[in-house]
């Protein structure tokens, strides 16, 4: 049986770096305040998740699932080059998957986006704009 959400919390990290911009039966949905890439995480609602492998099967499909919508819906709206998609955990240990719009033409291609160049500020016009786009695309399938 899968545990309950109600005693669930966003890790302060990820509160001070993110956006929310809804949630899926399982998962927060968030974008990144670095307007470098577009760049979301899905959080899984539950209490002291770590890995992938913390979630029991039904929820690990789930989060596949709600993985595979958010980045259909970002690579629908942003046109990449590449997705990257990664669970990794070093910094904050909170179980999130990193979903991450790349283009060639981006600060950090091909490398990793960390650390490359330092966050910049999104518009906030152009933000609000995404983030309708993605509610959109995610929530409603238009």
């Amino acid at each position: 049986m899968p545990a309950s959400s109600s005693n669930w919390s966003l890790h302060p990290q990820l509160a001070k770096d993110t956006i929310d911009i809804g949630d899926l039966p399982l998962s927060r949905v968030l974008v990144i305040k670095d307007a470098n890439y577009p760049w979301l995480l899905l959080v899984p609602r539950r209490p002291d998740i770590v890995d992938l492998i913390d979630l029991d099967e039904v929820e690990q499909a789930q989060l596949m699932t709600e993985t595979t919508r958010v980045a259909r819906a970002l690579k629908d709206i942003t046109k990449p080059d590449k997705l990257n998609i990664a669970a990794l955990g070093n910094v904050v240990p909170q179980l999130h998957m990193h979903i991450i719009a790349r283009r060639r033409t981006d600060a950090a291609w091909p490398r990793p986006v960390w650390g490359v160049v330092p966050a910049l500020d999104h518009d906030p016009e152009e933000v609000k704009t995404f983030i309708a786009a993605l509610r959109r695309k995610i929530w409603l399938g238009a």
